[in-house]
């Protein structure tokens, strides 16, 4: 179970990037051609393409994480990493509803409940 839901996250994070790439092609391409350092306080729109786009490697991170836990048998960091995941989901969806923070909420207990020993490993 634990696995399943880690690899989840880890192609999660790595989706998050592929469709950053595309939906903020034109605002990335701009800050590189600027010179890449310094460039992305520049306007909101190249704010919001960096933001977007370092969260990706964090959930796929998170992903990681727990399948460094789930094959190691680490319950405790399988448990921290669902509670990061379900806190980020409820905080995530509640600020924008109409987002994929809705993907983290089954996964985060599910963790949650693999670390607790509720579900197998």
């Amino acid at each position: 179970m634990a696995h399943t839901v880690a690899w989840f996250m880890v192609l999660l994070g790595l989706g998050h990037v592929a469709y950053g790439a595309r939906k903020y092609a034109a605002p990335l391409r701009a800050a590189w051609g600027d010179g890449y350092i310094g460039q992305f306080a520049a306007s909101e729109e190249r704010r919001t393409a960096f933001w977007f786009m370092i969260f990706g490697p964090l959930v796929a991170l998170a992903g990681h994480a727990a399948l460094h836990a789930a094959a190691t048998g680490d319950l405790a960091l399988l448990r921290i990493v669902g509670s990061y995941l379900l806190l980020t989901g409820m905080l995530g969806a509640a600020a924008f509803p109409k987002s994929p923070f809705w993907a983290a909420l089954p996964a985060g207990p599910l963790l949650i409940a693999v670390g607790c020993g509720w579900l197998p490993l």
